[in-house]
């Protein structure tokens, strides 16, 4: 288990911001900015990286096909990275132990964990079902980040 606590650190300085690395079908590498946060896996406990994609999207595709994702947290010079293992959870990727009302509970773990906030609740569980939503969890396999001081 790779430590996240530089990662974790840096999430609440820039609004949980980080660069998701996804590999395309020829071997390059798709880089797009989401939220994302530490959580622990919703069956084992596990802490890793979480973010939510919109279903359809190309970071879910990749990682349908290639499982290997890099993320990246930074804020001013200070930076933190996680290559890791990625599982998809949602209504496009069912699991077997996580029915939707776990999945719910999950995504708004994950949006919490990057820093979201909400005042209706209820209203973001809907936005999260219609655009069909999916936790990705990154299990961390390297972390590293530069010095500080």
């Amino acid at each position: 288990m790779s430590d996240l606590s530089a990662f974790a650190e840096l999430v609440p300085l820039d609004h949980g911001l980080c660069v998701l690395g996804t590999l395309r079908g020829d071997g390059s590498v798709h880089a797009t900015v989401v939220n994302a946060g530490v959580v622990e896996h919703p069956l084992t406990g596990a802490s890793l990286i979480g973010l939510v994609a919109a279903g359809g999207s190309r970071k879910l595709r990749n990682l349908r096909a290639d499982r290997r994702a890099t993320i990246v947290a930074r804020a001013g010079w200070q930076w933190s990275a996680v290559e890791g293992t990625a599982e998809i959870i949602g209504p496009d990727d069912p699991h077997p132990d996580i029915d939707g009302e776990a999945l719910r509970l999950v995504l708004r773990d994950i949006f919490s964990a990057a820093g979201g906030t909400h005042d209706d609740w209820d209203s973001y569980d809907r936005v999260m079902a219609d655009e069909r939503r999916a936790a990705v969890l990154v299990t961390p396999v390297r972390a590293y980040s530069n010095p500080t001081g």
